[in-house]
């Protein structure tokens, strides 16, 4: 969420930024609605000064009261009497703008709720996907003397992908993994939280995969991919889209103190997903499913810290892809790709030789206080000074569909095997090759 003050004082950069980013969002209506605050505010602020001053004058003309008699007694007791009456009418006045203050400030927060980041200076502009910037790539797609074949026939093929009792389990965009194939997920999902753990210092989490709404709104899932959840109506629970929803409320509604920053996190979960919004695409295999495991990394970190850390968190992705030998490369997103919470958004992708195609394995983003404004996260820079907005970072490391993918697809062999990239094969037990 942006800063209301941000907006107010800087309406055209905010304006200007939402053309960029192809995005709407009510600014007009949020000022006028910070205005009529404000009036009722003021408003309310002069009235309470009123009837305070007015509560002093009346205590004095009590006073004055008993110690009179006669016809300017009575006077003093009609002077009372009608300054109670205009009190009554302030109370009642006050009590009116409070409800209004409430309605007023219900609408304002909705509305500040679809307002989008702003993106960060050194973002492209451009209009979608195709303006995206290749920033670097690495490796060298590897030179066959057969025909590679796509995932989606090597894993049934070999036992490792089961896609008809997926469907017949569940539906469409859902599959089965057997075999050899769950267990190179399982190896798969163990190295790369190994690897963050141990060489990458962060902390390892296991967290509920189920939500409250607040942790919807306060991650930046909520107004805009509500359709996209999955919703249990009678505990009042959302299935995590990613771990990110979780992980941001972690410190929900905290200060953080004084040298606790940078906090580092690492969690596998399963995520949940409709992909209402990308009906018709990527029906083959098993790219765009409902239900696919996810390795997440996640900061909470000081502001003048967090471009140098997405930098950092840029390069724990690229080690997975380089450990396991797969040409990758990173792309910075434009204005109009950038999506709804990042300020600043890198995608790294894989080669995947059967598809045809670089596939996205990870999507890494700054966030800056966009989540902890909604989240109400803050920190105190040192003792005694006041508490700031912390900012947020996550990314993929890595989704794990896309990356079986990418293993089956670069690892294939002329006889139809698979041989088992080096740094799993401890995690295989030792088998270096999947065959029939």
């Amino acid at each position: 969420m942006l800063d209301l003050n941000f907006i107010r004082e800087h309406t055209d950069e905010v304006k200007e930024a939402l053309a960029k980013l192809h995005a709407v969002a009510p600014i007009d209506e949020i000022l006028k609605l910070d205005e009529e605050r404000r009036t009722l505010l003021a408003e309310s602020e002069t009235l309470r000064a009123r009837r305070n001053a007015v509560s002093k004058e009346m205590g004095a003309l009590q006073r004055q009261i008993q110690q009179t008699q006669g016809k300017d007694q009575e006077k003093l007791r009609e002077r009372f009497a009608e300054t109670r009456e205009e009190m009554r009418q302030v109370g009642e006045r006050i009590k009116a703008i409070e409800e209004q203050m409430v309605q007023v400030e219900t609408l304002l927060k909705k509305a500040l709720l679809e307002v989008p980041n702003m993106p960060h200076e050194s973002v492209p502009v451009g209009a979608d996907e195709s303006d995206n910037l290749i920033v670097r790539t690495e490796g060298e797609p590897r030179q066959f003397d057969f025909e590679p074949l796509p995932h989606w026939e090597l894993g049934p093929m070999l036992g490792l992908i089961d896609f008809e009792r997926g469907v017949k389990i569940s539906g469409t965009r859902f599959y089965v993994l057997t075999g050899l194939g769950a267990r190179l997920q399982r190896a798969l999902t163990a190295w790369m939280l190994d690897l963050h753990v141990m060489e990458h210092g962060y902390t390892e989490v296991y967290l509920p995969f189920m939500v409250k709404q607040d942790c919807m709104w306060g991650a930046g899932q909520f107004p805009k991919f509500r359709e996209n959840v999955y919703y249990d109506t009678e505990d009042d629970l959302y299935l995590v889209p990613t771990a990110e929803v979780p992980i941001t409320n972690l410190h929900r509604d905290e200060i953080l103190e004084p040298g606790t920053l940078p906090l580092r996190y690492v969690a596998c979960t399963p995520c949940f997903r409709r992909e209402k919004m990308s009906a018709g695409r990527d029906t083959r295999g098993i790219k765009r499913v409902h239900q696919f495991d996810k390795v997440e990394m996640y900061k909470f970190v000081e502001p003048h810290t967090s471009y140098d850390e997405l930098e950092a968190m840029v390069r724990d992705a690229e080690d997975i892809c380089r450990g396991l030998g797969i040409p990758h490369r990173i792309v910075q997103m434009c204005t109009g790709d950038l999506g709804f919470q990042a300020a600043k958004k890198y995608d790294v992708e894989m080669w995947a030789p059967g598809c045809g195609e670089w596939l996205e394995v990870s999507s890494l983003s700054n966030c800056e206080e966009f989540q902890a404004r909604r989240a109400n996260i803050r920190y105190r820079p040192a003792k005694g000074e006041k508490p700031r907005f912390v900012h947020t970072l996550n990314g993929s490391g890595l989704a794990l569909p896309r990356v079986m993918i990418a293993i089956m697809e670069n690892y294939q062999q002329a006889d139809g095997s698979i041989a088992v990239p080096e740094v799993l094969i401890p995690y295989m037990g030792g088998i270096r090759e999947i065959k029939v």
